[in-house]
């Protein structure tokens, strides 16, 4: 294994779609950045829930993509695929179909001169669900793995996973990837007070209800807008536009556009802290006013107060949609945006995933 160009295999949900699947930012970032500094990225997909129908890129030239039909006999002559050729084997979490199938396959890749690693893009997800069921196969291969990769999490992530045998495990978080995601013109149809992009998820639903629902209903005089899947059966108040499904193409326009830009984390992560959402870093790139709930460790990434508002529940976004100005929602925005390009770029994400996998490398030779 040669650190000055590794060949990579990376086992995910999806690069080329973001349709129900909002990793798909946080993979092409982390994966251009891997290809500016030289490495060969094969990224492995399934062919699942219309994904390709709603590409929002075409096959890139900064890494090789194979989409796979639903079964078995492709899949595995892709994996021997990825084991001849593969410095590096990577399996995400949350693929959407044979995840314990590649779980165990990859983990049983493992030579002398390769790496095997768990990249979990839903730590706090799994983590609870391995400790509901002791019987969960992936408890056993988790010790198997060189190393284990975290969207998020902090130090309560690593301390799971190192209970749980893990050899390692790095939080690699999300960040902004500066060609995709930046300011632009304002557009008229997202224009607003406040903005939300979320798929409607079961264990996000309820603080969506808190943070941006009822501030709605309480703030009828202003203009509200909703993006994201499967809200169109949800009961909205009259001054929200459900927008449904955004493609990663407008992001900017919906960051950039209305006064203010939402967070809201799944129960899940802000129960782990140190998660802060992909959506907050496209944001901060369009340089957008974002208010957010509170989660531990927030300060790793922001200053709030100045480069970012937190509310601790729905009363406090409608005080501070009240008080917020134009001008200073600008300035909160411009200081995000400054703190993103100094610390949290995706080439900042990369650089420390090149040092682990090079430090992991000398270890095993």
């Amino acid at each position: 294994m040669e650190d000055s160009k590794l060949n990579i295999a990376f086992f995910g949900s999806s690069i080329v779609s973001a349709y129900w699947n909002g990793a798909a930012t946080y993979y092409r970032g982390i994966v251009k950045a891997l290809h500016k500094m030289g490495h060969k990225v094969t990224f492995y997909e399934p062919d699942i829930i219309d994904r390709q129908k709603h590409r929002d890129i075409e096959d890139p030239d900064w890494c090789e993509v194979y989409v796979y039909p639903q079964d078995k006999v492709t899949l595995r002559a892709l994996l021997r695929k990825a084991h001849e050729e593969a410095d590096i084997i990577i399996k995400a979490s949350g693929v959407g179909i044979f995840d314990s199938f590649l779980e165990k396959e990859v983990a049983l890749m493992k030579e002398n001169d390769n790496l095997i690693v768990f990249w979990d893009v839903d730590a706090p997800a799994t983590l609870d669900r391995i400790e509901k069921d002791k019987n969960d196969p992936f408890l056993e291969l988790i010790p198997q793995y060189d190393l284990v990769l975290t969207y998020g999490g902090g130090q309560p992530v690593i301390d799971a996973y190192t209970k749980r045998g893990a050899r390692q495990c790095i939080p690699i978080y999300n960040a902004l990837d500066i060609s995709t995601h930046y300011t632009v013109e304002h557009e008229p149809r997202f224009e607003g007070s406040l903005a939300f992009l979320g798929n409607r998820l079961p264990d996000r639903e309820k603080r969506v209800e808190e943070f941006f629902i009822q501030p709605a209903l309480n703030l009828p005089h202003l203009k509200f807008l909703l993006g994201g899947s499967g809200w169109e059966s949800k009961s909205l108040p009259e001054n929200v536009s459900y927008l449904g499904h955004i493609y990663t193409k407008d992001h900017n326009a919906f960051n950039s556009t209305p006064t203010a830009v939402l967070n809201i984390s799944r129960d899940s992560m802000a129960k782990y802290g140190f998660s802060p959402a992909t959506r907050v870093f496209e944001a901060a790139g369009a340089a957008a006013c974002i208010i957010t709930d509170y989660w531990e460790g927030i300060e790793m990434f922001f200053e709030p107060g100045k480069e970012i508002i937190v509310a601790k529940d729905g009363e406090d976004v409608e005080n501070i949609l009240k008080a917020l100005t134009p001008a200073m929602a600008k300035k909160i925005g411009e200081a995000a945006y400054r703190r993103v390009l100094d610390e949290h770029t995706y080439q900042h994400r990369a650089q420390l995933l090149e040092s682990v996998i090079s430090k992991k490398n000398c270890a095993l030779n």
